[in-house]
């Protein structure tokens, strides 16, 4: 198998991240790429299995080095995917899932050209509208940062490969997990191909030859 990166988009709320733990829980041939971050650890959150907890000068330092296949500053904090955790999970044969957001998605395709994009969007705007403001806790400002996110990214499932609609989850997973299949089998992703076709029509044409003289 030649893996690949998964990268799931969606508005918040639309589900990438739980179906991205679906995924990982439930099928072998996926591997989850450890973020860094430069905020504070949260209680329970463990070094090197959450995340890499970097100092900011450390994050800014490995960045400005080209370590990182995406990173962004959100609320403050600096947040990245560093090149090495990809190839870790490639190295033991495994695709990697990423739920990222469409910048980060941007980035990451950039450095990973043979990336595969699945945006996960909700069925309708009356469930995303719930989604995005069923919390109820945060304020005004922070709501319409949300919708306005949301927005932008709707307007961005064009550059993505697939879309699913995220109506009922189970069915959403298999979809996904039905689009992984299919990568995985597609002729560009299988390595050596035009070896092991070549080699496959030297062993016909011998047996041809051999036919052929017996005739």
């Amino acid at each position: 198998m030649n893996p690949f990166p998964l990268i799931l988009s969606s508005p918040s709320g639309g589900g990438k991240t739980t179906i991205a733990r679906m995924l990982l829980d439930r099928r072998e041939d996926l591997g989850y790429s450890i973020s860094c971050t430069t905020r504070a650890p949260r209680n329970g959150e463990v070094q090197g299995q959450d995340y890499h907890f970097l100092s900011r000068d450390d994050f800014v330092s490995r960045r400005a080095r080209g370590e990182f296949a995406e990173s962004a500053e959100v609320h403050g904090n600096l947040y990245g995917t560093l090149r090495s955790e990809v190839d870790r999970v490639f190295s033991a044969g495994r695709h990697v899932v990423m739920d990222i957001d469409i910048q980060g998605a941007r980035q990451f395709v950039a450095a990973y050209p043979e990336s595969v994009l699945v945006f996960l969007l909700p069925p309708s705007a009356e469930t995303l509208l719930g989604r995005l403001m069923g919390r109820n806790t945060e304020s005004p400002e922070a709501v319409l940062r949300r919708l306005k996110g949301a927005r932008d990214e709707l307007a961005a499932v064009g550059s993505y490969q697939y879309v699913v609609v995220n109506d009922a989850l189970d069915q959403a997973f298999v979809q996904v997990a039905s689009i992984i299949d299919a990568e995985t089998v597609r002729h560009r992703r299988v390595p050596l191909l035009e070896d092991r076709v070549r080699q496959l029509v030297d062993g016909l044409d011998r047996e041809i030859t051999k036919y052929a003289r017996a005739t």
